[in-house]
């Protein structure tokens, strides 16, 4: 009999999901049997729906429904007894029940500030060395290991784009993430805003939009920076980038990041968790300091001027993707949890 795996999932949208999104694929081209709990009107609920059945509640302590969902999740796992069952951070941590015979995992996409919701998890899985240590900092004795994220094999397709910049001669800056404070978007204006003949198409949505177009406008760029809202494939429009750049003030990985190296577009990202620990300075990129728009502009402008050095970045990094972020070394890992045999480091 395949595996069989239930995933409880109550993201939003940005690069955490799309790693879900394609694990459960890759999982899938292994023969793994699959079932869902996400939130309703997910952008990517079809390709998760093609997958297995998926069962939609938004799963929150003010939400009538949360009942439903912890009767619904009883029942599956009591009729269809999967290997495992997988929760993708703190909230669907809450839904994980004392089954016995079922493998309980928790996958830590960011460093957790307490373990209250993963009592129940036989096994947390960190997306980097520091993760893992945070949950043993925190007390966790249960094993705990490190298994990152690969970025999905895509062939960008550029016709149906609206392609902007300023003029056709524009060096093009691409940025990608949820338009929140931690991602550093206003730190990137900034540093556009000393650049010259340059434009910056910034894909994600989020609650500091409103506040970073007002920055945008307030340095006399706005025409310069292009807001591309929620794009269902940022690689499209990465691919057709001059450099791609991570301002984050907090990365715990950085998968837009992998995206770029994927797409063989030279990168920019300052020295936030993730990047710190797989990116190498002046090897497979450039690192810079967090909050400094000076230090991140002179990156931007060296990669502009310096074509042999950004060639150099580019095959270092896809050398350094296969290294670190194997498709198949990432899900077999994945398949050894589920079976009960994970390699704990």
């Amino acid at each position: 009999m395949s595996l069989r795996v239930v995933h409880f999932h109550f993201g939003k949208e940005g690069g955490a999901e799309r790693f879900f999104v394609n694990l459960a694929r890759a999982l899938h081209e292994r023969g793994v049997e699959q079932q869902f709990f996400i939130r309703p009107n997910r952008s990517w609920d079809g390709d998760v729906a093609a997958l297995g059945p998926v069962y939609r509640n938004n799963f929150s302590n003010l939400s009538p429904l949360t009942l439903l969902a912890h009767l619904q999740a009883e029942m599956l796992v009591r009729r269809w007894k999967p290997n495992a069952v997988m929760a993708w951070m703190p909230r669907a941590g809450r839904l994980i029940h004392r089954w016995p015979n079922t493998v309980k995992l928790a996958r830590m996409g960011d460093f957790p500030a307490n373990l209250k919701h993963f009592q129940k998890c036989d096994i947390l899985v960190g997306n980097l060395p520091g993760i893992s240590n945070r949950c043993i900092e925190l007390g966790w004795t249960k094993p705990v290991v490190t298994v990152s994220n690969f970025t999905r094999e895509a062939s960008p397709s550029m016709s149906h784009l609206n392609i902007k910049r300023t003029s056709k001669n524009d060096f093009v800056i691409a940025a990608s993430g949820r338009l929140v404070a931690r991602k550093g978007f206003d730190v990137l204006i900034k540093a556009v805003a000393r650049l010259e003949n340059c434009t910056l198409w910034l894909m994600g949505d989020g609650e500091e939009r409103a506040r970073l177009e007002a920055i945008a406008a307030e340095l006399g760029i706005s025409q310069r920076v292009v807001f591309l809202g929620w794009v269902d494939e940022p690689m499209n429009y990465i691919a057709l980038a001059d450099v791609f750049v991570m301002p984050s003030r907090h990365e715990p990985l950085g998968n837009a990041l992998l995206e770029a190296w994927e797409m063989r577009i030279p990168t920019i990202s300052t020295r936030s968790e993730g990047p710190s620990w797989y990116m190498r300075d002046q090897v497979d990129g450039i690192l810079t300091d967090i909050d400094d728009d000076a230090q991140i502009a002179e990156a931007i402008e060296f990669i502009r001027t310096n074509k042999l050095a950004a060639e150099s970045f580019v095959k270092n990094a896809t050398l350094r993707l296969s290294e670190f972020f194997s498709k198949e070394a990432v899900v077999d890992a994945y398949i050894d949890i589920f079976r009960g045999k994970p390699h704990v480091s």
